[in-house]
């Protein structure tokens, strides 16, 4: 007897090192931004667009869900400045998100819990370089 794993199935660490802190992250972000693939292309999309035709409620939660993200970064030291530029991207993604069915299509492109993962890789590669790893792209 075999068992298969859902393809989100992964041991997250709860711990507070900046190495545990990543992988949480990592997969909080593919949540958001692209665990779904869009049937007979290549993109994918996530909950954070998902969310968007939910009207105003969804892009709430999307927000919140994101701010997740500032705060795990509050807590790897970040400075303020950082942590603004990651508040201004969440910002920007719910205003964009509350426009009603339409707003999920820019959001799909602006993709503001990528853009805040990457303000945050660039600080662990820097302050934390045993919490680095390697990105590859998987194989198909």
């Amino acid at each position: 007897m075999t068992t298969q794993t859902h393809p989100f199935a992964r041991d997250l660490p709860l711990g507070s090192e900046p190495r545990h802190v990543r992988q949480r992250l990592e997969a909080l972000e593919h949540l958001l931004e692209r665990a779904l693939p869009i049937p007979g292309t290549n993109k994918r999309i996530g909950l954070d667009v998902i969310l968007d035709f939910v009207p105003g409620v969804g892009p709430t939660i999307a927000a919140g869900l994101g701010a997740y993200l500032a705060w795990e970064a509050r807590n790897l030291g970040m400075s303020k400045w950082q942590i603004a530029r990651m508040g201004k991207n969440i910002g920007i993604d719910w205003l964009l998100g509350m426009i009603p069915f339409v707003g999920a299509i820019p959001d799909y492109f602006f993709r503001s819990n990528t853009r805040n993962l990457r303000i945050i890789k660039k600080h662990l590669d820097k302050h934390h370089p045993a919490a680095r790893t390697i990105d590859a792209a998987p194989l198909r």
